[in-house]
């Protein structure tokens, strides 16, 4: 169950071509101005509930192996070299390996994997020749979870009402008492990170380690990544909104998702939420959460492939590509022609806005603005080579103070543990105020609260 892997972009990814829907035909889409799921409808789910032909195959996946050791050790004497031939785990026979888990990793199979990418559709004949002139290197790294998004697929594709999403915290999770395997969650999720357990019959996903998040611990994967790249932290967030939120066009979808997050400090949002059952603690860890800053306050972190209509809870920062490693007249860029070079970094704008921003190029153009204005800065700082009236010029066109600038870097690079996991202690400290619906109060709780409409997830 590989819940938690990291791809290489650009690239196929895991399992193969999930971000093609036309395929997979996940999420939701916009129809006569409503939002249905793009799988089906309730008369197709009905008629597919027992063959659910948008499912990924073992070959998307890839057939699992082992190596038949023992040949290493009861092999005859010999001048050649024995070897341990691969068995699949599910014939017991000799395969020949064509897949498998971070089998495209950086140039590996590029030709195969890369050229392929679903992101890459439209791109002209150049952008791809430059994904095999190795002394390019364009490719970076996707890490994927559950998105425990807003407006889950998997939950609307669900017949038995298996999967539902926790009011406490947001956390999406299946049912195992009431899931029936009939799957319908795998085809659901355009991201496909829900997966079906042959052992046990049932669905199963990621579940953002929640009795860790009860006790004010960050989720496993987050606590032990070495390079410092997660933060977790409390969003809140207006969801009357939603529905408005996924009919936007793609090209708005970024702007709108992040127009319903809203500001802990706001003393009318502060009113609200505890009107809605939201504890107090709560709304001290919203101010300061980490995820509020990079996704609202200094909107640099974007969601994943936001067409989907998801409205996903996990954000990116797009990658900092090294283009300050280009050459020019033979000598390595300076920064201001870092700077100046944002437009056409290695890996191109318009792939970068279709994995992060619904095909929208100028929301990541002021991301790089800001990565780039942070880095000019420090340079600055450090280095002494750049005039200040150039850095000042730089940050004004970002948008950015040098305070605001420091105040990037410092959550990039110096925070420790408690400013990059900002949570509360759900089960442990709170006591949760009464209400006069139990199930509005729960909604109310942890990632957003709900303005009073009596709705249930």
């Amino acid at each position: 169950m590989w819940w938690n892997n990291v791809e290489t972009k650009p690239g196929t990814g895991y399992p193969t071509l999930w971000e093609d829907q036309k395929r997979y035909r996940g999420g939701w889409v916009r129809k006569n101005k409503k939002l249905q799921l793009k799988l089906q409808g309730r008369l197709t789910g009905l008629a597919n509930i027992f063959f659910n032909p948008y499912l990924p195959t073992v070959d998307d996946y890839y057939e699992p192996w082992t190596y038949q050791y023992e040949d290493l050790f009861k092999a005859p004497e010999t001048d050649d070299q024995p070897t341990a031939r691969p068995i699949s785990r599910i014939t017991g026979k000799p395969i020949d390996i064509k897949a498998g888990p971070n089998w495209d990793d950086d140039l590996g199979g590029s030709n195969i994997y890369a050229a392929n990418d679903p992101n890459l559709e439209g791109a002209s004949k150049e952008e791809r020749t430059m994904l095999f002139e190795l002394e390019k290197m364009v490719f970076f790294y996707v890490p994927r979870i559950c998105n425990h998004c807003l407006n889950p697929g998997c939950i609307g594709a669900c017949p038995a009402g298996a999967i539902y999403k926790r009011g406490e915290d947001g956390i999406v999770l299946v049912s195992q008492e009431k899931c029936r395997g009939w799957r319908m969650c795998v085809s659901g999720c355009p991201y496909k990170k829900v997966y079906f357990n042959w052992g046990t019959g049932k669905s199963e996903k990621c579940i953002l380690c929640y009795p860790r998040l009860e006790t004010g611990q960050a989720p496993a994967c987050f606590h032990s990544c070495v390079g410092r790249i997660r933060y977790v932290g409390i969003l809140l967030y207006d969801a009357d909104r939603l529905q408005e939120v996924a009919l936007h066009t793609d090209n708005k979808l970024v702007e709108a998702q992040r127009d319903i997050i809203l500001d802990p400090a706001d003393p009318n949002v502060v009113a609200q939420a505890r009107r809605s059952g939201v504890h107090d603690s709560v709304i001290d860890y919203a101010r300061r959460s980490p995820v509020y800053r990079w996704v609202k306050e200094f909107q640099m972190a974007l969601p994943l492939h936001p067409e989907f209509r998801t409205i996903p809870m996990l954000f990116y920062v797009p990658p900092l590509l090294p283009v300050m490693a280009s050459m020019k007249d033979g000598v390595y860029a300076s920064a201001e022609d870092f700077f100046s070079s944002v437009n056409s970094s290695r890996v191109s704008t318009r792939y970068l806005a279709s994995l992060f921003t619904g095909g929208n190029e100028s929301i990541i153009l002021d991301v790089y603005r800001k990565l780039a204005a942070v880095r000019i800065h420090k340079r600055s700082e450090t280095v002494k080579d750049i005039p200040s009236e150039k850095v000042e010029e730089v940050l004004n066109s970002a948008k950015l103070t040098p305070k605001k600038a420091e105040e990037i870097f410092r959550l990039t690079s110096l925070v420790g543990f408690e400013d990059r996991f900002v949570l509360p202690p759900f089960n442990r400290e709170m006591s949760i105020e009464s209400t006069e619906d139990p199930q509005e109060r729960r909604r109310g709780m942890g990632l957003g609260f709900n303005r009073g409409a009596k709705r249930r997830w």
